[in-house]
């Protein structure tokens, strides 16, 4: 599939495993009040990471993505994943064992 064409924000990827092969397509935050976007951003990891929960076509999604600026608005970028609520639940139940992986589970 080509991108050429396409605006950064309307890129669609495969990372959710479906049957047609592409994520949502990402928006700027709900933190701008003119958004009607259904995105909720949860937390900031860094000051370009965010996590947001968002529904698209019917599914809920869990985006974990980085962001970029352009002309003083934030945009999503190409970097990042999103999980679906079952993908969400497997990861979330091994939480244990990626703390245990790390050692002392806070090696930040």
């Amino acid at each position: 599939m080509s991108w050429k064409g396409k605006r950064k924000e309307e890129e669609e990827y495969a990372s959710d495993g479906s049957d047609n092969g592409h994520a949502p397509p990402k928006k700027a935050s709900r933190t701008d009040a003119a958004d009607d976007s259904d995105d909720i951003v949860v937390c900031e990891i860094s000051k370009n990471r965010r996590v947001s929960v968002r529904n698209w076509q019917g599914k809920v999604w869990i985006d974990i993505r980085e962001f970029y600026v352009k002309d003083g608005k934030q945009f999503p970028g190409k970097k990042g994943i999103s999980l679906s609520v079952d993908q969400w639940n497997v990861l979330r139940n091994h939480v244990e064992e990626i703390d245990k992986a790390l050692g002392d589970g806070d090696n930040s």
